[in-house]
């Protein structure tokens, strides 16, 4: 018996669940670009990013998942020292607009396929995705020490992701 992918159990077509699988990385990323902090802070940010994914395979939603699961099989497990690389977007503004405006194509296709609580959990683990990256680290300061945990433009971000998504 052949087994049928993961996607086909959401009622979502192979390039649907290409947008819902790479979008909590793309997130990640936007997230981390939302204020150009340093390599050192960045790669905090993305290893806090890729916990708050690789966790949501523990989600109690199905559909998230099978998401994080696919998406650390794809980029490693942080729990057995994966990392991803330090991207840096050559028009942050840009590469944030874009991730935006798939989240909010995102929401709306889990609106029409899924039940309510499957699309919210997975709306709900976006932003916790975002809230975890831009509270990582903090920026300014001296040596570390001082500085916003939060800057405006990262709280910009993730407050516009949330808007995006009703979440």
């Amino acid at each position: 018996m052949i087994e049928q992918p993961a996607y086909t159990r959401f009622g979502v077509s192979d390039e649907e669940w290409g947008l819902l699988v790479g979008l909590p990385q793309s997130v990640l990323t936007a997230a981390a670009a939302a204020e150009s902090d340093g390599t050192r802070r960045t790669m905090a940010e993305n290893a806090a990013g890729l916990q708050t994914i690789a966790a949501g395979r523990e989600s109690a939603s199905p559909l998230v998942a099978a998401v994080a699961g696919e998406i650390v099989d794809r980029v490693g497990d942080p729990e057995t020292g994966a990392e991803l690389p330090v991207l840096t977007p050559e028009d942050p503004k840009a590469m944030i607009e874009d991730v935006l405006a798939r989240a909010g194509q995102a929401a709306a296709l889990l609106a029409a396929r899924v039940d309510e609580g499957q699309a919210g959990a997975y709306r709900h683990w976006l932003v916790d995705i975002a809230e975890q990256v831009v509270g990582a680290a903090s920026t300014g300061g001296i040596l570390g020490l001082g500085g916003d945990t939060v800057t405006d433009s990262e709280r910009r971000f993730r407050d516009r992701l949330a808007q995006v998504l009703n979440d």
